[in-house]
């Protein structure tokens, strides 16, 4: 309950903070809410050991619970967390219902891959002088030729 309450706090912090710079921030590349929600998903170990398996393909259940060791419970409580961000894909047997399979939603794959691209792209480095602290006083042109 204590983490879900943190999670909250800190949420509305940094939500109010980026209100507040806002109109002196430069717009992102991605929508940032949508990549933070799927990064949270994927930052558990077990849903990324999950997602890598479903990168090899369809899974059910009781293959994905062989392969990582773990209760058909915890697995469906990781998918679930995985489709709640899109991630994952779901779909039932057509000849027996109770068989459900899994898979990595490639449409949201990609468009992670993409955003991660534009995101980390080195290319939106730009080459900046601080507006404060002692770096802020060589951009003064007086300052500049009093020290000459």
């Amino acid at each position: 309950m204590t983490n879900f309450i943190d999670g909250i706090l800190v949420w509305n912090i940094i939500q109010r903070m980026l209100n507040y710079f806002s109109d002196q921030l430069p717009a992102p590349p991605a929508n940032l809410e949508a990549l933070a929600e799927r990064l949270k998903a994927l930052a558990e170990p077990k849903r990324l050991l999950i997602f890598n398996l479903l990168m090899e393909g369809v899974q059910c259940n009781c293959e994905l619970g062989d392969a990582l060791q773990m209760a058909p419970n915890l697995i469906s409580h990781h998918l679930s967390k995985l489709r709640a961000v899109g991630l994952v894909d779901v779909e039932r047997d057509p000849l027996d219902s109770r068989w459900v399979y899994y898979s990595v939603n490639c449409a949201a794959l990609e468009e992670l891959r993409a955003t991660f691209g534009a995101f980390f792209d080195p290319v939106r480095i730009k080459p900046r002088q601080p507006n404060c602290g002692p770096q802020s006083l060589l951009l003064i042109p007086e300052v500049n030729q009093a020290n000459k």
